[in-house]
């Protein structure tokens, strides 16, 4: 178990490191107290908690007797305990829960999921409830949702969804309202809001206009403000833009997201800006021939600020407090278990706000919440 932490400004990128790449994705719970990841090297894996909320990160090694697969897939659950999705014979996937019992890991089996076709069974993002998992997989025709753990009698088919989905974003505090990018045939890709209390019930959630590409990237429940991927202002050419859920405004495509030589993507927004969304931090994972790197941006802004990631960042990993710092974890041979904590510079006031070529209204439907069934339904009991 190691415990150490790392504190900078967005101008402090003097510390020097050898950074370890993890051999999977590195996954952070909905209220950032957790997270989890692949650890070790070559054939020895092994799932690793991270602890976020204490006073300093602190990591804790979940072996067990036999390594992991270099594709199991780790998703960290609010009260401490870690599921893992392993691919055993090309269709089946089995489901456990990992958790520390004192020097060792307890498992506790949870089932699995047949999943006929060429595709894997892929985990949904932590659900905003911390205590279910959810996974998804898309066949040539539908895609499937189970619930994979938090339920009864183990992984449970939830919802059968025609169409090609991708993605996976969460758009309630409650873990009911998932919104997926689906693709019905040949046509384009739109992101539809799907209620997972209705039998997967599926209404159109972006449509910018009939033909374009649109995807959502991030969502934030408190502010409701969108990030999104879209053709529609350069049809072929996509663009990083930003909209508010429930908002008759149109979506805005800044100049500032867009980098010739480098791609662009939001990774973590600032929660608790309860209907500010012009005022969230935004982080975004900048990735380039020479490199990644931080890209800090709010949309009242006119610029991206573009800042060098710190020694042994999880590339694309990351989680915003309330309070506007922007923590991304980080593990070198130095610090194996770090935060390394981000601000977003302030602007001149004179430079605050959308420029003319943002704000001007477009031709593009706004994004039509009011398709969506987000605005009169009472949360989940």
């Amino acid at each position: 178990m190691t415990a150490c932490a790392i504190e900078t400004t967005a101008e402090d990128d003097d510390h020097q490191g050898t950074a370890v790449h993890p051999p999977a994705g590195f996954a952070i719970t909905a209220n950032g107290a957790y997270a989890a990841r692949l650890a070790g090297s070559g054939d020895a894996l092994y799932a690793e908690r991270w602890t976020l909320d204490g006073p300093e990160p602190y990591a804790v090694p979940l072996p067990l007797d036999q390594p992991e697969e270099r594709d199991t897939r780790l998703l960290p659950l609010a009260d401490g305990r870690v599921l893992v999705c392993r691919r055993v014979d090309g269709r089946r996937h089995t489901f456990s829960l990992l958790y520390p019992t004192g020097p060792g890991t307890g498992e506790l089996r949870l089932g699995s999921v047949e999943a006929p076709g060429p595709g894997r069974v892929e985990l949904l993002p932590p659900s905003p409830d911390g205590i279910c998992a959810y996974a998804r997989h898309t066949g040539p025709e539908s895609t499937t949702l189970w619930l994979v753990a938090g339920g009864a009698f183990g992984p449970e088919r939830v919802a059968e969804i025609p169409g090609h989905c991708a993605g996976g974003i969460w758009l309630d505090r409650t873990g009911r309202m998932l919104a997926l990018d689906r693709r019905l045939g040949d046509g384009p890709v739109k992101t539809v809001a799907v209620d997972l209390e209705r039998g997967g019930e599926v209404s159109p959630l972006l449509q910018i206009t009939e033909a374009s590409d649109d995807r959502l990237l991030l969502a934030d429940p408190d502010s409701g403000l969108l990030l999104i991927r879209s053709d529609a202002p350069s049809p072929g050419h996509e663009r990083l833009g930003w909209g508010v859920l429930g908002s008759m405004l149109p979506v805005r495509f800044p100049e500032c997201l867009r980098l010739d030589d480098a791609a662009v993507t939001p990774f973590a927004v600032q929660p608790g800006q309860v209907l500010m969304p012009e005022t969230c931090g935004v982080a975004l994972r900048i990735d380039a021939a020479s490199g990644s790197w931080v890209g800090l941006w709010r949309p009242s802004g006119r610029r991206m600020h573009q800042v060098a990631a710190p020694p042994g960042w999880v590339a694309g990993a990351g989680a915003w407090s309330p309070e506007g710092v922007l923590r991304l974890p980080c593990s070198t041979e130095e610090l194996p278990c770090a935060l390394a904590g981000l601000t977003v510079p302030e602007e001149p006031e004179a430079e605050a706000g959308p420029s003319p070529e943002e704000a001007r209204p477009r031709a593009f439907r706004p994004v039509p919440l009011q398709q969506a069934p987000l605005t009169d339904r009472k949360p989940a009991g």
